[in-house]
């Protein structure tokens, strides 16, 4: 039984690498590394570098485990894959906060995917919120025979640089997009007001379609700002992790936050908003959780100027180490073997 990932948004260049640093490009580079011999669906047959592009029609169902990471349309791959054998192999990946789909039609498409095939999440509160979508959105018995598991994204450890501390203080835009979501006026709102009172450099590495954005030009304007295009290459991104002080993150939600995890593991101070999703990242005892903008003000004030002072903090709250707590709990390690034992288990490939 060979594995097939399905993910639309997957940008492959001349050389046949997958291109890109947003989380979906990232998770495809996962999948290929966990299984050695899996092939990509894309538009047309290619010969890629270290895998095979297929379109979904070429592939024998009754041979492949389609991993989906497009899950509204499973019902549609399992009607592909119908074609060529009785059973096809469809597992689904929710690597993605199920609160972005707000129509009810989207809300039915998912539940009812989830429902129907093995569904595989990036974080335990991932998996609970997709549960209980199934269970409003669909008939009993489909809830009651769903399978569902979980694990942490995490990261790879080995990518992690040593630090270097930055002359003046550093602060992240810990995120790609300037969307709704995201709440960037949020995080302007707290910049602007500290930058009049305490030195600081705010960078923002953004995907191309938000550069010129609305918040993303207003913050460009900041002569103690910068605004660019996403890094070349990984090497380059953890690089600038690495001299990173600290990053105010603002999002309403996030199914798992793997870029927050990036940033704290390379050593920057994580000032987050007082919900769920952020503290399912942290220790129980983390000090820097907000609930106004003038507290974010006053811990990020304090991360720029008693860095050393805040990180003693959070190795306390972790009880001794942080690095330590967030390598046992965020290790890609664990996902690896968790995907592809549920494979195993679902499939028996």
């Amino acid at each position: 039984m060979r594995v097939a990932i399905k993910h639309t948004g997957t940008l492959v260049d001349t050389d046949g690498r997958v291109i890109g640093h947003d989380a979906g490009a990232t998770l495809v580079r996962r999948l290929l590394r966990v299984f050695p011999e899996a092939v990509l669906v894309g538009p047309g047959p290619r010969r890629c570098d270290g895998f095979d592009m297929l379109p979904l029609e070429f592939l024998g169902g009754a041979v492949t485990t389609v991993i989906n990471m497009d899950v509204l349309d499973s019902v549609s791959v399992w009607s592909t894959l119908r074609d060529t054998c009785d059973e096809p192999a469809l597992m689904n990946f929710v690597w993605f906060s199920a609160s972005k789909h707000q129509h009810q039609v989207e809300r039915a498409a998912l539940a009812l995917s989830c429902g129907l095939f093995p569904t595989f999440a990036n974080s335990e509160r991932t998996a609970t919120e997709v549960r209980e979508i199934v269970r409003a959105w669909t008939v009993p018995a489909v809830f009651e025979s769903s399978r569902m598991a979980w694990v942490n994204l995490g990261i790879r450890l080995e990518h992690v640089q040593p630090r270097l501390e930055p002359e003046v203080p550093v602060v992240r835009y810990p995120a790609i997009y300037m969307s709704e979501r995201k709440q960037p006026r949020v995080f302007l709102e707290v910049v602007e007001r500290l930058a009049k009172r305490t030195p600081i450099r705010v960078e923002a590495r953004l995907h191309e379609s938000h550069l010129i954005s609305a918040p993303a030009m207003r913050l460009s304007r900041r002569d103690w700002a910068w605004v660019g295009p996403l890094t070349a290459t990984r090497e380059d991104y953890w690089h600038d992790l690495a001299r990173t002080t600290a990053f105010l993150a603002t999002a309403r939600e996030e199914s798992y936050g793997l870029a927050y995890v990036e940033a704290l593991v390379a050593g920057a101070v994580g000032v987050f908003p007082d919900r769920a999703w952020a503290r399912a990242l942290v220790p129980a005892g983390y000090p820097f959780f907000y609930r106004s903008t003038e507290e974010a003000e006053a811990m990020l004030e304090r991360a720029v100027t008693d860095t050393a002072g805040c990180r003693a903090a959070i190795d306390a709250a972790a009880g001794g180490s942080f690095a330590s707590w967030l390598a046992d709990r965020h290790d890609d390690d664990q996902f690896e073997r968790a995907i592809a034992h549920r494979v195993k288990e679902w499939f028996g490939g």
